[in-house]
């Protein structure tokens, strides 16, 4: 029988100092609004301001976008925000440190802008009763952004585990059948989510595109685009050289002229040719 000492202890996760900030800002956002609106007698228009709308962003409000993922909503329930922290705590910490700070932080903007970007451009396209079933008129939240760091989880520490809820341990496979399998089921069930059914889908390829591996699938399409472009540069700079060649008056003779192409009038005062 192991003794306590021996026994495996759950070791807590670390955030670093960008997460913390990520953690910290989140948090002080809802405080803010449930603060205002419940105690303050703010109006709950001024939460909506900031929260996505596919109208109002066709409009010139392109901030709603970026902000979308900030909100949370500030009455009658806190475990929007709960979740969302606690997910950040539990998943992220080990990518920040195989990333650093500034990757993470793009990672997790360019995530939720991704993820309602996908789901704007999907609802366009559906039918009108379609998209009232799955968009709600206004959107919001961070639950998108969670499902991008669970699948970019799953791609850089693949065979590894997790515990899921923060108890039942699975394994990265698991996690990205969970995730994925769950978002259908909610589509399937028309469930009511402040983020909309789409967005988790766009999150779930933000996390593909953006975190995926080192370089990430995303900028590997980058780099291999701009060394193209280079090669395509250098050929069209080659061809121009040609055609200048071409085009010149004089022909240049590699190494100066041999005494055979010498002409007879080159001759010096003496009367030799010149060397």
């Amino acid at each position: 029988m192991s003794s306590w000492g021996s026994e495996p202890q759950f070791v807590f996760p670390k955030p670093g100092r960008a997460l913390t900030a990520v953690m910290v800002t989140l948090f002080a956002v809802w405080l803010m609004f449930a603060v205002a609106i419940n105690w303050g007698g703010a109006s709950l228009e001024l939460f909506l301001l900031f929260c996505g709308n596919d109208e109002a962003i066709l409009s010139g409000e392109v901030w709603r976008l970026f902000t979308a993922g900030l909100m949370h909503y500030p009455q009658g329930q806190v475990i929007g925000i709960l979740m969302v922290l606690l997910s950040l705590y539990f998943l992220t910490p080990s990518l920040e440190q195989q990333w650093g700070g500034a990757r993470l932080i793009r990672f997790l903007i360019g995530s939720s802008v991704l993820a309602y970007g996908f789901q704007m451009l999907v609802g366009w396209l559906l039918p009108a009763g379609a998209q009232q079933k799955l968009v709600p008129e206004y959107w919001f939240g961070s639950m998108p952004v969670i499902e991008a760091i669970a699948i970019a989880w799953a791609m850089s520490f693949r065979g590894q585990q997790v515990r899921l809820m923060f108890v039942l341990p699975v394994s990265s496979t698991g996690l990205v059948l969970f995730v994925v399998v769950l978002s259908v089921l909610r589509v399937i069930a028309v469930a009511q989510a402040p983020e909309g059914l789409l967005s988790p889908f766009g999150g779930m390829a933000a996390g593909w595109l953006l975190g995926g591996g080192t370089p990430s699938p995303l900028r590997k399409l980058y780099l291999k685009f701009k060394l193209q472009s280079i090669e395509r540069e250098v050929q069209r700079e080659k061809q121009a050289r040609a055609q200048r060649a071409a085009r010149a008056p004089f022909d240049v003779i590699e190494g100066g002229r041999s005494k055979r192409g010498r002409n007879p009038s080159d001759k010096g005062p003496d009367g030799n040719l010149l060397n």
